[in-house]
């Protein structure tokens, strides 16, 4: 039997992959998180789409809001990563079920979850590696962010 890893000591930063290169946009995140990646960056958030980021953040509290999963999908580079906070149990919405359909409708897959804050979980969604551009150009952005 494997030893079970813990990771109960390790920063949310850290746990999310955040690093100070990182070039990163955030959207409807709150100030507390803000603040902290922040201290985390060399640059502070992109205040626009444009370019590719390594990171973007999304916070969502409604199924309306998944509508920008596509959009954002798009402005990822190769090994980037979207992580999308949002409600956490039992009665949630959207359900895990709701945001894990808008991502692969985007064309990403999930492959890490981490707790984000007692009533919201944290889940990154990637480009799934087969269909990662090899030249390492940006996607072509697809609808409009929400």
């Amino acid at each position: 039997m494997t030893e079970e890893r813990d990771y109960s000591h390790r920063s949310l930063m850290d746990k999310l992959g955040v690093r100070a290169g990182h070039r990163v946009y955030t959207k409807s995140v709150d100030g507390d998180f803000l603040d902290a990646l922040e201290s985390e960056l060399e640059a502070p958030p992109a205040a626009r789409l444009s370019g590719a980021f390594d990171l973007i953040f999304l916070h969502v509290n409604a199924p309306r809001e998944l509508d920008a999963i596509e959009r954002l999908a798009g402005y990822l580079t190769p090994e980037g990563g979207l992580w999308i906070f949002h409600p956490k149990g039992k009665g949630a919405s959207p359900t895990d079920s709701q945001v894990r359909a808008a991502g692969i409708a985007a064309g990403l897959v999930d492959n890490k979850i981490c707790a984000y804050t007692a009533s919201h979980t944290a889940t990154r969604y990637v480009i799934p590696r087969a269909k990662r551009p090899s030249s390492g150009a940006v996607r072509a952005p697809r609808g409009r962010a929400k």
